[in-house]
């Protein structure tokens, strides 16, 4: 039970043409979603799908993190393919580390040393008509992947490539929606570029994703001391905004967004350093519609976004002020199926006609709690 995303693109066999159109209008710069039957043709007879989870998926072999970040990736994935698999017609493919468990309703490849990720990840890519990729922006990792699918012929089931290059970065993100209007943490380059009246100073990497590697300073002399022991250009600097840290689960096609939920995100500072311990999905009633108004915002802003999207933010006074766009599945996705009572997949597959709010009388929602397991 859970959330799944849509996008696709060219090399699509026979029987999945019109869906590959669909994904293929998808993929012009700011056009209109026109064809409405994707759902009554990508269900039949048999869809594969490729589910590639980076971090679960023998991406970080060779990454001393990988043990601290793979609780949530394997949260993420798990969500996926259940959902995936509850949908008539679809096969699930999925790439695994070979030192976790292989007990997915999936079938499986194995990725056993850093030299084989390539060769197992393009095979696998070979045999299904679609792949969808779960992985982080920095270091480019998930413009690598989407472009490495686009290059196999594959179907994307993801953002536009030119939206995950911007989302990737928070200063292209916070200059793009910030052009559009949109409240949104400006990003400084030094600490001489930050604003004197800025007392309370965040530092953090320029790809990074959520709470890694971010870090709060009080002072700035001690700023200046940690920046000159770590020196990375890839740093940037933000006023520390106060309030409460939320986030936006929803749905994007062609510049136009529909809010599913939004989450309340449990952040917490431990020794200066930012820490995410989990996420309390739909707790957050959009009772004057703002919620809904912010992602229409952010979807026209990026229109290259399509399907699951997730926007990070914070509830302020004077209203939300964004702090990064996350072009793919966030953890939010663990708790959405059952917080929303839908199947956020049949969503994503029915767009653009999905867009329009449902009002099924039997449709619970609710909210549900996903919490974060740290690695000690």
């Amino acid at each position: 039970m859970l959330t799944f995303t849509i996008r696709t693109l060219h090399g699509a066999s026979p029987r999945f043409r019109p869906f590959a159109a669909f994904a293929l209008s998808a993929f012009r710069p700011y056009s209109v979603f026109s064809v409405t039957p994707v759902a009554q043709n990508i269900f039949a007879p048999v869809m594969k799908i490729f589910v590639y989870e980076h971090i679960t998926g023998g991406g970080m072999l060779d990454d001393p993190q990988v043990a601290a970040l793979a609780p949530e990736g394997e949260m993420m994935l798990r969500a996926l393919v259940d959902d995936l698999t509850a949908i008539p017609g679809v096969e699930v493919t999925a790439l695994r580390d070979a030192r976790l468990p292989g007990d997915l309703p999936a079938s499986i490849h194995t990725v056993r040393t850093p030299d084989e990720f390539w060769p197992v990840f393009r095979r696998a890519a070979s045999e299904v008509d679609a792949v969808w990729p779960i992985a982080p922006e920095q270091d480019r990792i998930l413009a690598r992947i989407t472009r490495e699918v686009i290059d196999c012929g594959r179907m994307l089931l993801g953002c536009r490539p030119d939206a995950v290059d911007i989302a990737a970065s928070k200063r292209a993100t916070a200059d793009v929606l910030g052009h559009d209007g949109i409240p949104v943490i400006p990003v400084y380059a030094d600490e001489n570029s930050v604003p004197p009246e800025a007392n309370e100073i965040v530092v953090k990497a320029d790809d990074g994703a959520g709470c890694q590697d971010t870090r709060l300073f009080h002072d700035r002399a001690e700023l200046r001391d940690w920046l000159q022991a770590h020196p990375d250009p890839n740093w940037i600097l933000q006023p520390f905004v106060r309030g409460e840290a939320r986030s936006l689960s929803m749905l994007c096609c062609g510049g136009r967004a529909r809010l599913l939920a939004c989450n309340r995100q449990k952040v917490r500072i431990a020794g200066g350093a930012f820490r995410f311990d989990g996420v309390s999905v739909n707790a957050v009633p959009d009772c004057d519609g703002r919620y809904a108004q912010l992602a229409s915002r952010v979807a026209r802003a990026l229109p290259g976004l399509w399907g699951y999207c997730g926007v990070d933010f914070v509830e302020t006074p004077g209203g939300p002020v964004v702090i990064e766009v996350n072009p793919r599945l966030t953890t939010s996705y663990a708790g959405l199926h059952r917080a929303i009572g839908l199947n956020p997949a049949k969503l994503v597959l029915g767009l653009p006609k999905s867009l329009e709010m449902s009002n099924d009388p039997m449709r619970e929602s609710h909210s549900i709690e996903v919490e974060v397991a740290h690695a000690l």
